[in-house]
């Protein structure tokens, strides 16, 4: 590969905190480990695209050498494309030439674009068949090529939903008649619990394609003529398995299947007449949006979503849909704008009774609040500690006493805050323990999404390097964040 030579990293890759910092700080070890890792490429490629013998890459995967060259850093930078100022050095001379058009995430014909899927449950069937039966078959290079999908944002993805407001059409029936009864239908019903739970204790995608089968046979159902009682009801159950689908999704860092997932089970709230589930699938496609930056796309979202679900919504439902509120606007700085969500969440909450509202929405209680809460301090605190950090380590130890770590995904990124609270607020020995409490509580669960807040926590460890015990906590960070 020569100098001229398009790189093979996905733009996705180099908008990772990890490899960001990684190739800041010219640690190759940390950046070679996390491109293998994310982009699918072999030690061999990397070290062809580099000009490099793949010894030498394995001695600096290792930590065995250390990159020190000025022209083998040139080198990497031009090999994989790697923008100069990543590497800080100067713009290399492929930035200003023209790149060309690179090929889509999926081959022609295999991405179903969802945002062009009529309001129609019929379509909605189709959508949930094409989605599953193209993650089936997903084999470990269609994997890596998912990995580097864009999630849709502004206009092109709320546009859309706009249709969700609107009654559902009805559809053709199909000719196939049906067998399906109450009994099987509550069997499904269970199932989806049963996935639902097991996502919310453990994260990651380790589920993934057995959820995605029952979701394949809910849809074959929906193909055909079902009595109306069971077909309302299957609509709902499809619901809550993509919904599910969509948070496995992106724990295994498939941010455009995440997508995907989060419209078919829009789609299928709509269909099943279940506007409250639609709500909660709009609050996870803002919270989606919020861990992209997006924090104003994610206000459209809730406020769709409050629109929708006003009349149907019980008070826990409202009190979670307030902190999306109150988290969108702690990411734009409004402070006072959050402080009132927030406000307005907990009066919500303290009106639930038990037994009101749906099963999925009982994880939203005082200790979710709190680590929400927590969350959303701590976003303020990272420009202004001394007026917010305290506050939010009052609000995540809170979250942490009432939840426990069984909550493993929950547990790990309240773990995680608390240990930036401890750095923001000047307290190294504090801080240093509570690292290692959440890289003991990262390596119980499988999700992306901990992996990247706790890459987030890395650079707090930078600062302090001439420190021992600063610098053995994030060896730790760094080797879990490599494997």
């Amino acid at each position: 590969m020569d100098a001229t030579t398009p790189g093979p990293l996905a733009p996705d890759l180099l908008e990772r905190e990890d490899v960001r910092r990684a190739l800041a700080e010219h640690d190759f070890a940390a950046a070679f480990a996390l491109i293998k890792k994310y982009s699918g490429l072999s030690q061999n490629r990397i070290a062809s695209a580099c000009r490099l013998t793949p010894g030498k890459v394995s001695t600096i995967i290792s930590g065995q050498q250390q990159v020190t060259s000025f022209d083998v850093i040139c080198r990497v930078s031009d090999g994989l494309r790697i923008p100069g100022h990543l590497l800080g050095l100067a713009s290399r001379p492929w930035e200003s030439r023209p790149v060309r058009d690179k090929p889509s995430v999926e081959p022609e014909g295999e991405r179903l674009s969802t945002e062009e899927v009529p309001w129609r449950p019929d379509a909605t069937v189709d959508l949930a068949a094409h989605l599953t039966r193209s993650d089936l078959v997903m084999d470990r290079r269609a994997a890596t090529r998912a990995l580097a999908g864009t999630a849709v944002t502004g206009a092109t993805l709320l546009d859309p939903l706009e249709g969700w407001l609107q009654p559902a059409p009805s559809a053709a029936r199909p000719r196939r008649r049906g067998r399906l009864g109450v009994r099987e239908v509550e069997e499904l019903e269970s199932t989806a619990r049963v996935f639902r739970a097991w996502d919310h204790k453990y994260g990651g995608g380790l589920r993934r394609k057995a959820i995605l089968g029952q979701l394949s046979e809910v849809a074959a159902h929906l193909g055909e003529h079902q009595a109306p009682q069971v077909e309302h009801r299957l609509y709902q159950v499809m619901a809550q398995l993509a919904g599910t689908a969509a948070t496995m999704a992106w724990d295994s860092g498939l941010q455009r299947r995440t997508q995907d997932y989060y419209l078919l089970a829009l789609r299928a709230s709509h269909a099943g007449g279940d506007m409250v589930f639609g709500a909660n699938v709009l609050a996870g496609m803002a919270r989606q949006m919020l861990y992209r930056d997006r924090p104003q796309d994610a206000l459209e979202l809730i406020r769709l979503a409050q629109e929708g679900a006003r009349h149907v919504a019980g008070p826990r439902v409202r009190a979670m849909l307030h902190t999306r509120e109150a988290w969108s606007y702690a990411a734009m700085g409004r402070t006072a704008a959050f402080q009132r969500a927030t406000a307005q969440a907990t009066e919500s909450l303290a009106n639930t009774k038990k037994g009101e509202e749906p099963y999925w929405i009982v994880y939203f209680d005082e200790a979710e609040l709190a680590g929400t809460t927590g969350g959303r301090l701590l976003d303020l605190a990272r420009q202004n500690p001394k007026q917010h950090a305290e506050n939010a380590a009052i609000e995540i130890r809170q979250a942490l006493a009432r939840r426990g770590p069984e909550a493993s995904r929950s547990h790990a990124l309240d773990r995680i805050g608390l240990a930036q609270c401890h750095f923001l607020l000047g307290d190294l020995t504090g801080a240093v323990a509570e690292t290692h409490h959440a890289v003991d509580a990262a390596c119980a669960t499988r999700s992306s999404r901990v992996r990247t807040q706790l890459g987030e926590l890395y650079p707090y460890t930078v600062g302090n390097s001439a420190a021992r015990p600063v610098r053995e906590v994030r060896d730790r960070i760094r080797d879990l964040l490599s494997t």
